[in-house]
């Protein structure tokens, strides 16, 4: 059974378009055009999925999602607004909402994030359960975690062990193995998981913009800090904060980080005084931290601080068994969109995928089945994926007359044939790969 949606929003003409996006998906709607109308619909028939607005005239949005956070904590929310901020998508994730989405946004965007606010709820009434009978099977783990790999068990197990304290935890694994996947798990399965988890991805912001973006800022405190700001440590109060590719981080930053760990207190830029916090750090890596610190790139000090409990998610390679789970959760997850959601794998293409060696890992199969979903006509067969899996699986285990090849030159290839197959779009190939466009430019010399 679909769920039931409130939504609410001033313009009527924008809840029109959500209950006919919507009733096309299959969900039950109920609308409010403000705050008092939505309160008084929340008390009679409690929603599986609350979409509100914003800014609103007379009570705004915001106190919906307080009042609704206080009153109903297991009611997941997600905000929609035409007027982005960081801090407002700040403010409204630390007082309950669980994704933020910006006007306007297609129906894919709006169907996306209901199911990853969905996804991320660690118990699910039976008004919840939106997903298929198909994708709710014995290999689906806690918060979308999918698979029952042998190489999957301890991952499993220490997420169950740290979910209900606020040890520090590294996670690592190649790119695309799904450590945030991780990270939200701990945090939605444990006792904080209806206070804020903050996303930070260090590898994104500029060094000279990391402190402030993390930290916060006092008014004056370098040119352009007109107003004071809170960081994404302010932000995450009372919740989780998840560092993404931490080893990215300049060692600036790095010294506060361990100052934030050890006293816990934060102090903006420009501010003389501390403020204690109650925030759980989870970071994430895919480097070799510990060569970094014999480099001196990462303060050692910090890594054993980090690296309180460490969850090392295993490669796809190493989890060949989940690949079927796996691909079916994705047929069903970009399958909706294309209204493809019965496509099925032929055996051939289902053993093509498992004789690949997926050096992009889980990332690198969503992308390669949502092209195959793409191309195809409701079912997948082997020319419907990329010659690279061709071409692989013929050289899977070299005999005494193959010539082997240093692990670099094995790597290139393969992003040049990725490259090709994405039309040499460098953007596209480094999003199939788990790299950024200079990592994916260093690599090809």
């Amino acid at each position: 059974m679909k769920a039931d949606i409130l939504i609410v929003d001033d313009s009527l003409d924008m809840l029109e378009v959500l209950r006919r996006q919507l009733k096309e998906t299959g969900y039950t709607t109920f609308q409010a055009s403000n705050v008092v109308d939505a309160v008084d619909l929340l008390k009679v028939n409690l929603p599986s999925l609350l979409i509100t607005d914003i800014q609103m005239p007379g009570v705004d949005g915001m106190q919906l999602v307080k009042y609704s956070r206080k009153h109903f904590p297991q009611l997941p929310i997600l905000v929609i607004t035409g007027y982005p901020s960081v801090d407002t998508a700040l403010e409204v994730m630390r007082d309950g909402a669980v994704d933020y989405l910006v006007k306007p946004f297609t129906q894919t965007e709006l169907d996306n994030a209901i199911q990853k606010v969905f996804s991320l709820q660690p118990v699910l009434t039976e008004k919840t359960k939106v997903v298929s009978a198909k994708k709710v099977s014995p290999t689906t783990s806690i918060s979308g975690i999918i698979g029952k790999a042998k190489a999957l068990e301890s991952t499993l197990h220490l997420i169950e062990k740290t979910k209900d304290n606020n040890v520090t935890v590294l996670v690592t694994g190649e790119s695309g193995t799904g450590k945030e996947l991780v990270a939200r798990a701990i945090h939605y399965n444990g006792t904080n998981r209806n206070r804020p988890f903050i996303a930070v991805n260090c590898g994104a912001i500029p060094e000279n913009l990391m402190e402030s973006e993390l930290f916060g800022y006092e008014k004056g405190a370098f040119t352009g800090a007109i107003n004071s700001r809170n960081g994404f440590f302010q932000a995450a109060e009372g919740g989780t904060i998840f560092l993404d590719e931490i080893g990215n981080a300049p060692l600036s930053v790095q010294q506060r980080l361990l100052r934030v760990i050890q006293e816990k207190e934060v102090t903006k830029v420009g501010s003389q005084t501390s403020k204690k916090m109650n925030v759980r750090i989870i970071a994430a890596t895919n480097n070799d931290l510990l060569s970094m610190v014999q480099n001196g790139s990462f303060r050692e000090d910090l890594y054993y601080r980090l690296n309180v409990v460490n969850i090392e998610l295993p490669p796809l390679r190493d989890r060949k068994e989940d690949l079927k789970a796996l691909s079916e959760f994705f047929i069903q997850k970009h399958g909706k969109e294309l209204h493809k959601q019965d496509t099925e794998l032929t055996s051939d293409a289902l053993n093509l995928l498992v004789n690949y060696n997926w050096p992009g890992n889980i990332r690198e199969l969503e992308n390669t089945i949502h092209r195959a979903l793409i191309v195809s006509d409701k079912i997948i067969d082997t020319h419907h994926l990329p010659s690279v899996m061709h071409n692989s699986t013929s050289t899977q285990i070299p005999n005494e007359s193959s010539v082997f090849k240093s692990l670099k030159e094995v790597e290139k290839e393969h992003i040049l044939h990725v490259l090709k197959w994405c039309d040499n779009n460098k953007t596209k190939a480094s999003e199939i790969l788990g790299i950024t466009r200079k990592t994916l430019g260093q690599k090809l010399l």
